[in-house]
């Protein structure tokens, strides 16, 4: 793994945690329940293309810091809304017990709501403090909330509601899917990174173009791993596409076209990193993306 990769993780897991420090011991039990589902790792594959784009652009990644938790608050609550009984039911997640499975439906459900306003207030507290410009300040927030609300993320999860039990969803109609509920959050980190750099114009399109091939591939190697892993490996139960009578790019395709296609989007993927000099990172997070296992 590149030296980068490595150093940006850490520094993602050492910053994401001060937002939960300061609280009153009154209502102590929801900044528990929130920093419970952030401290439940996963992969941290957003926040770190925050920063690795940052990096490409030459920005500052300790100004791209603040960006890349919000990033990561709005993934965490929208895993805990996801796992809740009205949406997908699931007890699991990263190895653990759901939220609600821990502290219960309600706080579960602020928990969620908490954090998609934490990502806000932190971006707008740097701004405060003087590390941000407000051009940069001001962006920053229109991408996040329009990637992350009801024309990006949300929107996305509703189409998969409006899929549940149809075992006759078509390529095109899990494509639009999931260029939005993966997709878009995933495009708000790559484009987030350049914007705290004050990228071109330029630099922030191959973003976007390295991002929308990034995150359907990494939706339908999700798809593979549902059918090939196990819940030790995979953190939470698996065929439960199957169980839901969903259609997955594997029911249509096949594990091993799935797999030509993670290879081919990959690819594009790493044709948009051109207009970026400093992009070793970029291509091996992405290579090594197509190739997970988890």
């Amino acid at each position: 793994m590149h030296s980068k990769i490595t150093e940006f993780s850490e520094l993602i897991n050492k910053d994401l945690f001060e937002y939960f420090d300061n609280c009153l011991e009154d209502y102590k039990v929801i900044f528990d329940s929130m920093r419970y589902s952030v401290e439940n790792g996963g992969k941290r594959v957003r926040p770190l293309l925050t920063l690795l784009f940052c990096d490409a652009c030459g920005g500052d990644v300790k100004k791209a810091l603040p960006v890349a938790d919000a990033v990561e608050y709005i993934h965490s609550y929208s895993l805990i809304h996801d796992d809740l009984p009205c949406m997908d039911n699931d007890d699991f997640r990263r190895g653990k017990p759901s939220n609600h499975k821990v502290y219960g439906e309600a706080f579960a459900l602020l928990a969620g709501d908490g954090l998609l306003t934490a990502a806000f207030e932190r971006i707008t507290d740097l701004y405060k403090a003087g590390l941000y410009s407000a051009e940069v300040a001001v962006n920053a927030v229109s991408v996040l909330s329009h990637l992350a609300g009801s024309r990006g993320m949300i929107g996305g999860q509703v189409i998969d509601l409006l899929n549940e039990d149809n075992a006759d969803a078509d390529i095109d109609s899990l494509m639009l899917m999931d260029n939005l509920k993966t997709g878009a959050l995933i495009e708000a980190a790559c484009v987030l990174g350049c914007v705290v750099a004050e990228a071109d114009e330029g630099k922030i399109e191959a973003a976007r173009k390295f991002a929308q091939n990034t995150g359907l591939a990494f939706q339908i190697k999700d798809d593979i791993l549902d059918v090939t892993s196990t819940l030790e490996k995979l953190g939470k139960m698996v065929g439960s596409d199957e169980q839901n009578g969903k259609s997955t790019y594997v029911t249509l395709l096949g594990v091993e076209k799935c797999q030509k296609l993670v290879e081919e989007l990959t690819q594009e993927a790493m044709k948009a990193l051109g207009v970026f000099e400093n992009n070793e990172a970029l291509i091996e997070y992405a290579e090594y993306l197509s190739k997970r296992e988890y």
